[in-house]
């Protein structure tokens, strides 16, 4: 479980490893007051027990995840040095650390050599790449669909750059045909091709939009920050699977190892296909880089001041669980994928509920049926506060009228939008977990009316 102590005698192995680098240092008189620090330290305990328990496999709301183990002591470990990853200077050995676990992930990606480095999130991440892609295309437009992250926009308005949304289709995908249709005034510079929307997890048709940009001239970035890793899944869908095996003709990508990756917030990951992308960061800075010929982290980053704990804890997951197909890391998020499946599935087979098109990845989404979207939306709130009630925390998602017509959750549309129930089944426990997640959801229905 992740509030475990055994694990906490590795950390101690581990700090006595690390303080026998620098035995050779003279001594410095600990001045440390436990009974001190005592008091702030559960004091803060008890202020986290105010929340709802992310950790738990009853947990299904939002996209969080526990670090793994490793990733938790490998993070804490590298608090007792600090290391900051924007030089070599201020963390050599996690900077490498950052460029080695960089590596692995753009190898997954179909990207042996590539730019790339670690940031604070996925916004983070999708604002350099648009920096970059501001810089390659001055004065043209950014589009993502209406089902993209709303920080798209937002970045877009940050930048001083135009931003066209573009219309999704009823699976929540951006919609080829109207990309075409807005691509033809000659204005758009950058597409962003979601792969896994934060509302539905669905996945934009990256193929259909690869075979635009031969007749169009736009980059391509790929917000994959949610769903990424999945390129390692065996079970995906078709159509899925085709967009994931396309990511490596896209121009760059950001992903979100604090998501599926295991890691603790925040971590993010920009990727850019051409190295060469890097002259775009090029910086006077007199007072530091002047340690070492090759780049520093802090020379191909828009960010100064990096934590080095985040890339240690990255580099440690990667090494118990590599990315590769078939190991263990994939096997997790085809067990998640198959959690989703089996959760659409069950309400599928239920009257009061009415599931919107299968997962393409690990998110579920439904409406509560009723005579109206209005009744529909108040019995998704009220099963919602049900089920929290019987410690299963769902989340709420508002969704356009256009998506949902297909299920027919309502005889009268009376609203133009519908707030429906989501489930982020992406811990791989869910899976063994379904049986009770449902007699809980059954219960909380029951209790809604």
């Amino acid at each position: 479980m992740p509030f475990d102590r055994e694990s906490l005698a590795l950390l101690d192995e581990a700090l006595a490893v690390l303080a026998d680098g620098f035995r050779h240092l003279p001594d410095v008189p600990q001045t440390l007051d436990l009974a001190q620090l005592r008091e702030p330290l559960l004091a803060a305990a008890r202020r986290l027990q105010d929340n709802a328990p992310y950790h738990h496999p009853l947990y299904v709301g939002h996209m969080q995840k526990p670090p793994h183990p490793v990733a938790r002591l490998a993070y804490t470990l590298t608090l007792w040095l600090n290391p900051n990853n924007h030089a070599y200077d201020g963390g050599r050995a996690s900077s490498i650390m950052e460029q080695e676990a960089i590596g692995e992930i753009a190898r997954m990606v179909g990207w042996p050599d590539s730019q790339g480095h670690l940031c604070g999130g996925g916004t983070l991440a999708n604002f350099e790449a648009l920096w970059v892609a501001r810089e390659q295309h001055p004065g043209m437009a950014i589009a993502a669909s209406s089902q993209a992250h709303y920080t798209h926009e937002r970045l877009s308005g940050v930048l001083g750059v135009p931003f066209r949304s573009i219309a999704a289709d009823a699976r929540g995908r951006m919609d080829a045909s109207a990309l075409e249709d807005a691509l033809r005034d000659g204005t758009i510079g950058t597409v962003v091709v979601t792969l896994g929307t934060t509302a539905t997890g669905a996945v934009d048709p990256l193929e259909q939009i690869l075979a635009l940009r031969a007749r169009h001239t736009f980059r391509i970035h790929v917000d994959a920050a949610y769903g990424g890793y999945f390129t390692l899944a065996d079970n995906l869908d078709a159509d899925t699977r085709q967009a994931f095996d396309c990511v490596a003709q896209a121009d760059s990508l950001a992903i979100d190892p604090h998501k599926h990756g295991l890691q603790p917030y925040g971590c993010g990951c920009v990727l850019f296909r051409d190295p060469a992308v890097r002259h775009h960061y090029r910086h006077d800075s007199p007072y530091t880089y002047l340690s070492s010929d090759d780049p520093h982290l802090g020379e191909i980053s828009l960010e100064c001041s990096r934590p080095g704990a985040v890339a240690v804890a990255l580099w440690a997951t990667q090494r118990l669980l590599p990315l590769v197909p078939g190991g263990t890391f994939a096997q997790d998020l085809a067990a998640g994928r198959m959690a989703a499946l089996t959760l659409h599935g069950a309400l599928a087979g239920d009257a009061r509920f009415a599931p919107l098109f299968p997962p393409q990845l690990d998110i579920v989404v439904w409406a509560v049926r009723a005579d109206t979207a209005s009744q529909a939306s108040l019995r998704a709130r009220a099963l919602y506060a049900a089920a929290r009630e019987h410690d299963l925390h769902l989340a709420l998602v508002t969704l356009p009228k256009a998506m949902l017509e297909a299920c027919t959750p309502v005889r009268t549309w009376d609203a133009d939008t519908l707030t429906c129930l989501r489930a982020c089944v992406m811990k791989p426990e869910h899976r063994e977990w379904m049986d009770k997640i449902l007699a809980r959801l059954d219960t909380a229905a029951e209790l809604a009316g």
